[in-house]
């Protein structure tokens, strides 16, 4: 996330602090989203596990947020669900998927209107805006892969599961590395971004 826009922060370790920030509180919020859908969909999991709080630490994994650090890139810890929880598994469990990426969009949208009061506000939008967009892409474990197995015919997306679980991660370590998802998530996040922050 960290080559997709330039900063108007003159200070770079304050920029870097802004980011740190703004990334944690996108994870935290999209991670919420997820154990929230999924508890109100029936799905105790989450609440048992303490996910349903807004307390960075039950959201941050430790390595994710070293790449935080390090990157201005990183994740957090996978919220855990039990499908069969669900009334409707296939439904439920791609609206669990949405709700983090959604949350996202809504911050964005939501922090756009006050963004020329403050750097980290700004920094905020497209930090929103990045993970929404970087997690709608279909390779695991991204949730855009439980959203495309769960739009397709249950025995298509039982095969195409298997291949995803065997060569997706592999595959989105590649694209990471080689830069490619930020020429095919760049342009998209730039839309939203003039659209959002038009000045």
């Amino acid at each position: 996330m960290s080559g997709i826009i330039a900063l108007p922060v003159s200070n770079l370790n304050m920029a870097s602090l802004f980011w740190f920030i703004a990334l944690i509180i996108s994870l935290t919020v999209h991670e919420l989203a997820h154990a929230l859908t999924a508890d109100r969909l029936g799905d105790p999991t989450p609440r048992s596990f303490g996910r349903l709080s807004l307390n960075p630490l039950r959201h941050l994994d430790p390595l994710g947020t070293i790449m935080l650090l390090i990157a201005r890139f990183g994740w957090g810890r996978p919220v855990p669900i039990d499908p069969y929880n669900f009334r409707s598994p296939r439904r439920d469990e791609l609206l669990v998927a949405l709700s983090g990426p959604a949350s996202n969009f809504l911050l964005a949208v939501l922090t756009s209107f006050f963004s020329s009061y403050s750097p980290i506000l700004y920094i905020l939008v497209v930090v929103n805006l990045s993970l929404a967009i970087f997690n709608l892409l279909p390779l695991p474990p991204l949730d855009g892969s439980k959203i495309l197995l769960n739009l397709l015919p249950p025995e298509q997306s039982s095969s195409w599961a298997t291949a995803f679980d065997q060569y997706g991660p592999f595959l989105l370590a590649a694209l990471l590395f080689s830069n490619f998802i930020n020429l095919i998530i760049s342009p998209i996040i730039g839309f939203f971004l003039r659209l959002l922050l038009p000045s």
